[in-house]
């Protein structure tokens, strides 16, 4: 494969024996480079709270950890989340917010920042998920997906 450059910034690819007819891909190096500023990475653990919890009453209580690692190229301010709890009855509940537990905690590149917060489910299993927006420091605001996780008693789930 070749890669032939062109005048504004864009990289094509093809056989070099038939560019002509070959596939061209096109990739613009500019923006690859401006995504990779602006990346917060999300890990998520999960544990059930038996003690707080009360299956007579279905109320099932949960605490997830995150941690959020800034892998991009800039320092970015986390300044409000937004989640999506389900229920396995499939009842929605939906949560935004300034901040975690109180803090706009600001990453620097390769910093991190965890915490611990938690949520009740009227049933054993529910699932979450949602972002986190983000202000970087040179102005850009943009979002951290938060990928679903499931919230599980113990035992419930094969």
């Amino acid at each position: 494969m070749a890669d032939i450059r062109a005048g504004n910034g864009e990289i094509r690819a093809g056989r070099r024996h038939d560019i002509a007819s070959a596939p061209v891909f096109v990739c613009n190096v500019a923006t690859m480079a401006e995504a990779k500023k602006y990346q917060i990475t999300v890990d998520v653990t999960t544990r059930y709270i038996a003690e707080q919890s009360d299956a007579s009453s279905n109320r099932y209580v949960f605490t997830y950890t995150i941690t959020l690692r800034n892998t991009g190229t800039v320092s970015a301010q986390l300044i409000s989340r937004h989640w999506i709890i389900t229920d396995a009855e499939g009842l929605v509940q939906e949560v935004r917010g300034l901040g975690v537990v109180g803090q706009q905690p600001l990453l620097a590149p390769g910093g991190e920042f965890e915490y611990t917060s938690g949520c009740a489910l009227a049933t054993p299993v529910g699932t979450m998920h949602g972002a986190y927006q983000f202000t970087a420091e040179d102005g850009v605001q943009f979002e951290a997906a938060i990928a679903e996780f499931v919230l599980s008693m113990p035992r419930t789930l094969h």
